[in-house]
């Protein structure tokens, strides 16, 4: 069996890729940078599993997903993120994703999600699966954020946590340039005029969950 794990930070994905061969000795990992390097990559050996993360540099993780489940239908992918916002998660479950988990969890849990998943079960990360419980019982569905692109929700999403431009363009490996363009982009689309009320937004649509 073998996984490919697709994400653009080579110290970070060269990280995971040690983990899950130390952890799972009888899995070959393969590494992807982006994704159109993933989509070669599948093209030579399908996986069992795509683990991928959701910021990549040209063709989205998101994008990439659904170009993979629309070749290869019974693929499994699992989203492997920094991000914990709904809207997000909800995204990559529609795109086709077998399962979501963030960054901040602990090694065995990225290992019992694989496991899970590779035993054809679903996995979703505890306090992200009790979230989107609770919102199914009632539509918190913005046609706002429905609107945007992949990109354009992700970096909404950012802006709006309060992360600076200049950090969100090296996380997303784009040009600060491109972010500003995708602010005023925003701006536009939400009928905001500052910073300030991008973020209020972001937090009464539910994008930014305030502490209490």
């Amino acid at each position: 069996m073998n996984i490919l794990l697709v994400d653009d930070h080579a110290v970070v994905r060269q990280g995971y890729a040690s983990l899950l061969r130390a952890l799972l000795p009888a899995m070959e990992v393969r590494e992807a940078a982006t994704g159109e390097e993933a989509l070669i990559r599948v093209q030579e050996a399908v996986p069992n599993l795509v683990i991928m993360d959701f910021g990549l540099p040209g063709i989205s993780g998101l994008e990439t997903t659904r170009r993979l489940r629309q070749r290869l239908p019974q693929l499994r992918v699992l989203f492997f993120s920094m991000h914990d916002e709904l809207p997000l998660v909800r995204q990559a479950l529609d795109a086709g994703a077998s399962g979501y988990l963030t960054k901040s969890s602990a090694p065995q849990v990225l290992i019992e999600a694989v496991q899970r998943i590779l035993a054809g079960h679903a996995y979703i990360e505890q306090p992200l699966a009790t979230q989107l419980a609770c919102h199914s019982q009632q539509d918190t569905s913005d046609p706002r954020l429905q609107s945007m692109t992949q990109r354009e929700l992700e970096i909404f999403v950012m802006l709006a946590k309060g992360t600076p431009a200049r950090l969100i363009a090296e996380q997303l490996s784009i040009s600060s340039k491109t972010v500003s363009n995708h602010l005023t982009l925003l701006k536009s689309k939400l009928q905001v005029t500052s910073h300030a009320e991008l973020v209020h937004l972001g937090i009464d649509m539910g994008v930014v969950r305030v502490a209490v």
